[in-house]
């Protein structure tokens, strides 16, 4: 069992930057791809930034490559997402989820575990 929180999201302005934290408990969290999702209201959950068990791989949706930035220390249990260059489009929940398949996945049903997101609004 793993239990993810986040954290850091908040109001920006538009350029702005946030870094999102997702603390994941269990002894088992190094294992597992961690992905960030983003849900804007009336839209589906879309896959944002992914990276492998070891952090050698990564994935980024095109809406925000060159922008974010995901990380992840294995030793705190942590990942993290650093956004800059915020525009308003970025604005919606964000959460971070688990995958027990090492390697890069971004489909939703991969999945095993979901924290319980945070909010990110972008003001223009």
């Amino acid at each position: 069992q793993v239990q993810l929180v986040e954290s850091g999201g908040g109001l920006v302005q538009t350029g702005g930057s946030l870094r999102l934290s997702c603390a994941a408990s269990g002894r088992t969290f190094s294992s597992y791809a961690m992905g960030w999702f983003r849900q804007a209201p009336g839209k589906e959950r879309e896959s944002v930034a992914v990276i492998s068990w070891s952090g050698t791989s990564t994935y980024y949706a095109d809406s925000v490559k060159g922008r974010f930035t995901i990380s992840r220390d294995n030793a705190k249990n942590t990942v993290y997402l650093q956004m800059n260059s915020l525009k308003p489009e970025d604005t919606a929940i964000y959460y971070c989820a688990a995958s027990r398949t090492s390697g890069v996945v971004t489909a939703r049903r991969r999945y095993d575990y979901w924290g319980q997101g945070t909010q990110v609004t972008v003001s223009s």
